[in-house]
């Protein structure tokens, strides 16, 4: 630690917050909700928006997609981004960028309006999930981490699941343009909020000695100096990258169906109106949040069981690989409302224990000072390929006039998670190893 930080501390004043780290976890927790709610804000608008605009549901896929793209090419340079400008920055920078991008929407009239938006919103929420890593990284130990994860991975779940009954209303009662603006709103006061109230533990005024003892605990001796002796390019060349990319990458792809297409599916396959779909549309996204953080707390109880971290999350992940495929598959079979909704419940919810144990697992695989970087690459893989799912899905249904092709091609995918996750991240990347790589490279 340095002596500008050491000396921070020393001057801190003695009012204490006890678990002051999950207070920060509360914010990392509402950044996951607004991100969430702003991607499913199309979503919920599409209906007005094809009525009223003559848009198809190929272009209202293609709106995912391009976020997608935009989102998964962002990633490569945000966790160098985040190591250099800070958390802090970042966050208050993407929250502000993402929020007005949302505030945009309102403004468009033509397809070509919404694809840039779209593209500039997925520059705003890009540095969002990886920053999030990072700062839990700092703030709590390696054995809290899984669990941590679960609960601000669990905001993109609960803002989705919150997105429905209340952006409904919203458009119900003032318009989907109106919705849009009011998000953005939204965004700017937490970006502020935020800037004036995080600090690092380090420099955070209320954070308690033994506290702080308990995090250093559990945290890498790398210095960040250290970090810059790998560059991310060189993580590349490891299986256990590859199999985080290619699992991520499944779970995207069905989550990106969901996020897109989940009302408009109720609404044509089930039979449910607009004005219902909001409290509806929710019921899965509760159940993904209940899994986000039960997941974490499962991989808690088999890292104290004895197995170690990495083991415990990727048990974990092979099972749940395996479980979504077989429910997605089931989804075509079923034809009344609440049978689906059991079964597409269950299945977001296994998505959101995937989702939010990949990002707890990064830290197992890499050192800490290289968490950000790593989880930049994960996302990108995910995206990358997950951003297809939107036009394909939308594709399908215009040529057939039904959803069922996609959501076995889901279950597929999905199995293949199994796969990837228990074949290719069995140990952790060499530290030795990855500082060779980058000693050959340089010579």
């Amino acid at each position: 630690m340095s002596l500008d930080a050491e000396d921070a501390r020393r001057a801190r004043d003695h009012r204490k917050v006890r678990n002051l780290r999950y207070f920060v976890l509360i914010w990392l927790l509402l950044a996951g909700v607004l991100n969430y709610m702003d991607r499913a804000s199309v979503s919920i608008a599409a209906p007005h928006m094809i009525d009223e605009l003559g848009l198809t549901q190929t272009d209202i896929g293609l709106m995912g997609s391009v976020f997608s793209w935009t989102y998964a090419i962002c990633q490569l340079p945000v966790g160098y981004l985040i190591d250099k400008v800070g958390p802090r920055r970042m966050y208050f920078l993407a929250v502000g960028i993402w929020s007005i991008a949302s505030a945009l929407m309102a403004a468009g009239h033509t397809l070509g309006h919404f694809l840039l938006f779209r593209v500039l919103l997925g520059i705003g929420e890009s540095p969002n999930s990886p920053n999030s890593s990072k700062i839990s990284t700092h703030w709590f130990p390696r054995s809290e981490r899984g669990q941590a994860a679960g609960i601000w991975d669990s905001g993109s779940k609960w803002g989705s699941a919150i997105a429905p009954p209340v952006l409904t209303v919203l458009m119900l009662a003032f318009g989907w343009r109106a919705m849009f603006l009011a998000l953005g709103v939204a965004g700017i006061v937490l970006a502020a909020a935020f800037w004036a109230f995080y600090r690092s533990p380090e420099h955070a005024k209320h954070l308690s000695d033994e506290e702080y003892r308990h995090i250093l605990a559990g945290r890498d001796a790398v210095e960040s100096a250290d970090a810059e002796r790998i560059p991310w390019l060189k993580l590349f060349t490891f299986r256990q990258t590859w199999g985080m990319m290619l699992g991520f990458f499944t779970s995207i792809w069905i989550w990106n169906i969901f996020i897109t297409f989940l009302p408009l599916f109720l609404q044509h396959s089930l039979g449910v109106s607009i004005a219902g779909t909001g409290g509806v549309a929710a019921i899965p996204y509760v159940v993904a949040a209940l899994g986000a953080i039960f997941g974490g707390r499962i991989t808690l109880v088999l890292a104290r069981r004895g197995r170690s971290p990495l083991a415990s999350k990727r048990v974990v992940l092979v099972i749940a690989s395996l479980a979504i495929g077989v429910l997605l598959c089931l989804v075509p079979l079923v034809h009344t409302l609440a049978l689906a909704l059991v079964v597409l419940s269950l299945a977001l919810g296994l998505i959101a224990l995937v989702q939010a144990q990949a990002w707890a697992v990064t830290s197992d695989i890499v050192p800490d000072a290289y968490a950000a970087r790593f989880g930049g690459i994960m996302n990108f893989g995910g995206y990358f390929g997950g951003a297809l799912a939107p036009v394909i899905t939308g594709m399908v249904f215009d040529a057939t006039g039904s959803y069922s092709p996609s959501f076995v091609l889901a279950g597929v995918i999905a199995a293949c998670g199994a796969l990837f996750f228990g074949l290719l991240i069995r140990r952790p990347i060499p530290q030795r190893a990855a500082a060779e790589a980058s000693e050959a490279a340089a010579a």
